[in-house]
């Protein structure tokens, strides 16, 4: 592929999806994606800007290198012990038949056999980076509390990343998964068996008093469900569940802002009326998805960064204070302006969707 222009290293250092080259080829690998990305970003921009004059054939061009870009890299990333892609796999398919669950069904040898799936997400797709991680105590209950986006609820996971591979204290995080996910054939499986807990008050409080660090994410499917239009928008956050239960436990809560998620599935619309008979609350459509079938399913590789806000502390919490819905209600919106804030400042250092802060 030729490049508008000369390259460097310095250049492709915080941009290209899948930093680290080591070699020539790979380096030239790196630089075509670096380009792929700059003419996806150039494309989405116009459509955004009059979708009416917009090139369907152009992108699906460009969405069709990068995916072939995507696949080399992802099987030089996610190679078993044996080297090949095969073996990573079969590893996986051993750990699918452990019978070892905790009481929510998480495997753990499960969860380690497709790590490195994820970390490759993590670290070389979306090139996550994190901001305060410091800030989620070392051991003992934590609820973070973070906003929502995707359309595919993939901020839980990444967080669990994080938490996993860049915090001090390498810990585990148990995450809420909305229950729609439990609708998608194998998915709500494959959730309890990485970690996630099906959403309810009563399996979060038990998880909390348990001394585990568990995800919220109040503005539920409203937040994965905001047109491009609104993105970093808060939702409102429900009731004020979020709040009573860390009255009620004594938890303390790290409020959390997600950079990035919102534009990895560009929505544009979304059909209530076709996905009814699927028990799914929604069908995206995008600009790439479904125009491009399986190709447009793929998630746009942009640039995240997940900020971890000060703790906030609620020891003090009376009973009183739980039965009080004045005072849930006015801390609940306290903490949706504070993530708000944090979203707008993540924002406002950010460079591009797809390159580096």
């Amino acid at each position: 592929m030729t490049t508008k222009r000369k390259k460097t290293e310095t250049d492709t250092k915080n941009v290209h999806p899948f930093p680290g080259a080591k070699n020539a080829k790979t380096k030239e690998s790196a630089l075509e994606s670096e380009e792929t990305l700059s003419q996806l970003g150039e494309e989405l921009d116009k459509f955004h800007a009059d979708p009416s004059k917009f090139d369907f054939k152009q992108i699906e061009s460009i969405v069709k290198e990068f995916a072939s870009l995507f696949k080399k890299q992802m099987k030089k990333n996610l190679a078993g012990e044996d080297g090949t892609l095969i073996g990573q796999l079969k590893k996986i398919r051993k750990a699918m038949q452990a019978n070892e669950v905790d009481d929510y069904g998480m495997d753990r040898d499960f969860e380690m056999a497709i790590k490195p799936f994820f970390d490759f997400v993590y670290s070389k797709y979306f090139r996550v980076t994190v901001e305060g991680i410091e800030n989620i105590p070392s051991e003992g209950r934590c609820l973070l509390v973070s906003n929502h986006s995707g359309v595919i609820p993939i901020d839980g996971a990444m967080l669990k990343v994080a938490i996993m591979n860049d915090h001090p204290a390498k810990r585990e995080l148990r995450f809420l998964v909305d229950d729609f996910v439990f609708h998608f054939p194998f998915m709500g499986t494959l959730m309890n068996r990485i970690g996630g807990v099906r959403a309810c008050p009563e399996n979060a409080e038990r998880l909390l008093n348990s001394g585990e660090i568990v995800s919220v994410f109040p503005e539920g499917i409203k937040g994965i469900s905001k047109l491009f239009k609104d993105r970093y928008k808060l939702e409102r956050f429900g009731r004020g569940g979020v709040i009573r239960l860390a009255m009620k436990t004594k938890s303390p809560i790290t409020p959390v802002a997600v950079i990035g998620a919102e534009e990895i599935y560009p929505l544009m619309f979304k059909s209530h009326i076709l996905a009814r008979p699927l028990g799914l609350p929604f069908i995206p459509i995008t600009p790439l998805f479904p125009l491009l079938g399986p190709l447009g399913a793929l998630p746009l590789p942009t640039k995240w960064t997940i900020h971890f806000g000060k703790t906030i502390s609620y020891e003090n919490a009376t009973a009183q204070d739980v039965n009080d819905g004045i005072l849930i209600n006015k801390e609940t919106e306290s903490l949706r302006q504070t993530i708000q804030q944090m979203v707008k400042d993540g924002l406002a250092k950010r460079k591009s969707v797809f390159g580096g802060d």
